[in-house]
């Protein structure tokens, strides 16, 4: 009876199932190829959503944010990819909070009617805004988070 009690606190202490490895390791290698192409090919295309306010009031250029951003990508996506189990939930936290942290961006990009990523109409660029809630919640079922938040 011990060894069933000991095996469901574990798993409840350290959330992973099939769909969230799959998920997980899905959202960390997305994220690591985003942060790749903020640093190569997509460099200027990010730059549309880069919200002036953002360069205005730091010492950062747009080039730089966009830099910055794709280092960030990078790290949260080989913290998803390889954090320990116990530490994915806390991970999961930084990667929603990086993806709320980035929507002023995509906001931008919809007001000031800026292309990029094929986002070339402001309907495109409209439901562009709805994904980003997607990402938040993708990152927080897919280290366990958001369970063991609500607990």
């Amino acid at each position: 009876m011990a060894t069933i009690t000991s095996k469901i606190r574990l798993v409840d202490d350290a959330p992973s199932s099939r769909p969230r490895t799959f998920t997980r390791i899905l959202l960390g290698g997305f994220l690591v190829f985003a942060g790749v192409t903020h640093l190569t090919v997509a460099r200027e295309e990010f730059t549309a959503q880069v919200p002036k306010s953002v360069t205005k009031h730091t010492p950062l250029s747009t080039d730089q944010v966009v830099l910055a951003s794709g280092v960030a990508e990078i790290a949260l996506g080989l913290s998803l990819l390889f954090a320990r189990r116990s530490a994915r939930p806390t991970v999961g936290w930084i990667a929603a909070g990086f993806f709320t942290a980035v929507f002023p961006g995509n906001l931008a990009q919809f007001a000031r009617r800026r292309d990029a990523f094929g986002l070339d109409t402001d309907r495109k660029r409209f439901l562009r805004l709805f994904f980003q809630p997607v990402l938040i919640a993708w990152s927080l079922y897919s280290t366990g988070a958001w369970r063991r938040r609500v607990k």
